[in-house]
């Protein structure tokens, strides 16, 4: 007898920073339980607020090089001293039960996982202009000028790697944005009554 196809591909979500992605993510886990959100591990130590399976799996330099080892991460990278990964089992584990499974990573970490995920479907989070977006990052007020403009020089290198995505999701509005999102992940065919309410949003 064949085994039945899990009833949701696997997605692999990346955009610029400032461009909205998190926001997305969070109203998409909150109106469909189906999704599942990948946690990555991280060599870093936890900062205030965030908690052990939830924010991060907290693992140490010898953990890490284990995992790489083993093959046991989907795609890893350095930030800022640190490294941060995607394990794979919770990931195929969750596609096999019938969950969404929704990987939340950067432009590089999609073009890693997609070998281990030959199934998965990609997503580029995009801002309605460049300009809103240079505004969006101006709003944050969390970094200075030359910082924005690292991050505006690292979109423009996300940004023109599109042709490489499945879908190019352009992020003008939430509502709008999330119940296209919704659409290409086929959540609307097991969660009738929940894409109804977020189609009419």
């Amino acid at each position: 007898m064949a085994t039945p196809t899990p009833p949701y591909r696997p997605t692999l979500l990346a955009g610029p920073s400032g461009v909205g992605k998190s926001t997305l993510v969070r109203r998409l886990l909150a109106d469909h339980p189906p999704v599942w959100l990948s946690v990555s591990v991280t060599t870093r130590a936890p900062r205030a607020g965030e908690r052990e399976g939830e924010h991060y799996y907290f693992v140490s330099d010898a953990e890490f090089d284990d995992l790489v080892a083993t093959g046991a991460l989907l795609e890893w990278a350095v930030y800022n001293s640190a490294r941060y990964g995607t394990p794979a089992g919770p990931v195929r584990a969750a596609v096999a039960a019938g969950r969404a499974a929704l990987l939340e990573i950067d432009l590089a970490g999609v073009r890693q996982a997609r070998r281990g995920l030959p199934d998965a479907r990609t997503v580029l989070v995009v801002p309605p202009s460049r300009e809103e977006l240079a505004r969006r990052l101006a709003r944050r007020g969390t970094e200075n000028p030359e910082a924005q403009a690292r991050r505006l020089a690292l979109a423009e290198a996300e940004l023109a790697a599109a042709p490489e995505f499945d879908k190019v999701l352009v992020n003008d509005r939430v509502e709008r944005a999330l119940a296209e999102l919704v659409d290409f992940m086929g959540l609307c065919a097991h969660q009738v009554a929940t894409c109804g309410r977020t189609a009419a949003e």
